[in-house]
């Protein structure tokens, strides 16, 4: 480990971490700290948009961003492997094929599928992970189509789409699905009214961090699309066939079925030794676990604690990209021997598509969105977060600009 400067290594290029690593080279010299950047990958994705990967309603490439389109390897080490294991006490990251020291860390390894546990779940159901998995779910489904129509006694509930777990990404995710199968009914000459595209959901509710009138409006256009919302429906069990649903054990089937249902924290954490809660490891208000001086754990990987709420924030991409900022300048205070800051949250809003041209959001303390001007604030809240990682460039790169 360099003795004379300090070494600032960050792990994931999410959000979090990307964004963390480019602040990094504005707050800090080359001669004030060396800056590492572990991936496995050489490219970020928009994790937002894997909802429309997964439906095909994008290419997996427009999701995708090179690295080093946002920030110079001639000032941050790239490295690309994988994070095996987190050894605290020597400062030392053991990766695939190599290990690598460090003075200070930066965890923001980003998030793993859910299942709660429920049977069969992680058998039998896709998981909207990252772009390999999202594109192996468009390719699957796009494959019940092509399967039905090429062949004889293909039963039509080969057709049907089972979307387990009702919050963000399975509402967006029902959304596309809902622009997308009209597309695939035409291209393979199948009648709409034998493809059924369920929603499934535990919770009395969707979409819960929406106010009664957004989530009916929500309700009513998927429906009038045609999406089943079976809300307080539990999930007990996952079968190749489908779901097994409700205290009557009804048996959904589906040739596709995707879960949606919760996140945590990537397992690295775990097998590292961090003491998790609900999957993730807490943080205090400087966005450090308790106890420790040299690390930082962001993103998908922590719980940040909202004290006005008395709850932790839910993870967002706005979110991590403010704690990335925090964390550059906190890191930048302990090399320089000042006082580090608290994170404190500006919400700018929330937004959800509903497909490509209607969506729900709040805005602006409050503002309501629907319909088309939710549709277009979601791409204006894309862009922009394209624009905070890799500035205009990369917005007129990979922005979203398709008319309604």
């Amino acid at each position: 480990m360099s003795t004379s400067i300090p070494k600032i290594v960050v792990l994931g290029a999410g959000y979090a971490g990307l964004t963390t690593a480019k602040r990094l080279t504005k707050q800090l010299t080359a001669e004030q700290a060396e800056i590492v950047l572990v991936n496995k990958h050489n490219y970020h994705y928009e994790t937002t948009w894997l909802h429309e990967v997964a439906a095909g309603t994008i290419n997996p490439n427009q999701a995708r961003v090179m690295i080093s389109d946002v920030v110079s390897p001639n000032r941050v080490r790239l490295v690309y492997d994988s994070v095996v294991k987190i050894n605290k006490d020597e400062k030392r990251v053991v990766l695939e094929n190599s290990e690598i020291e460090y003075d200070y860390l930066v965890v923001a390894l980003g998030f793993e599928s859910n299942d709660f546990g429920i049977k069969g779940m992680a058998e039998h159901a896709f998981a909207i992970e990252d772009i390999d998995s999202s594109r192996l779910i468009s390719e699957h489904i796009e494959y019940q189509f092509a399967k039905y129509n090429n062949e004889e006694n293909v039963s039509e509930e080969s057709l049907n789409i089972l979307v387990g777990g009702a919050g963000f990404t399975g509402i967006e995710f029902v959304g596309e699905l809902a622009q997308k199968v009209p597309e695939l009914c035409k291209k393979y000459d199948i009648d709409r009214s034998k493809v059924r595209i369920i929603n499934v959901e535990a919770a009395p509710s969707i979409l819960p961090m929406f106010d009664k009138e957004l989530v009916d409006y929500a309700k009513k256009s998927l429906e009038d699309r045609g999406v089943e919302l079976k809300i307080g429906a539990a999930i007990s069990e996952a079968t190749s066939e489908g779901f097994v649903v409700g205290d009557d054990k009804e048996l959904i089937k589906a040739g596709t079925i995707v879960w949606t249902g919760g996140v945590k924290a990537s397992s690295v954490l775990g097998e590292s030794g961090f003491e998790l809660v609900k999957g993730k490891v807490n943080v205090n208000s400087d966005l450090r676990p308790e106890g420790v001086e040299d690390m930082f754990v962001i993103g998908d990987c922590s719980w940040v604690w909202n004290k006005e709420a008395d709850r932790p924030y839910p993870s967002t991409a706005q979110l991590a990209m403010q704690e990335a900022d925090v964390v550059a300048a906190n890191l930048k205070s302990l090399i320089t021997n000042q006082p580090v800051e608290e994170f404190v949250f500006s919400d700018k809003g929330t937004v959800a598509s509903l497909g490509h041209s209607d969506g729900i959001g709040n805005v602006m303390s409050g503002y309501k969105l629907s319909g088309k001007s939710a549709a277009a604030m979601k791409k204006v809240v894309d862009n922009r977060s394209l624009f905070l990682l890799g500035g205009a460039k990369l917005v007129l790169k990979k922005g979203k600009f398709r008319p309604f």
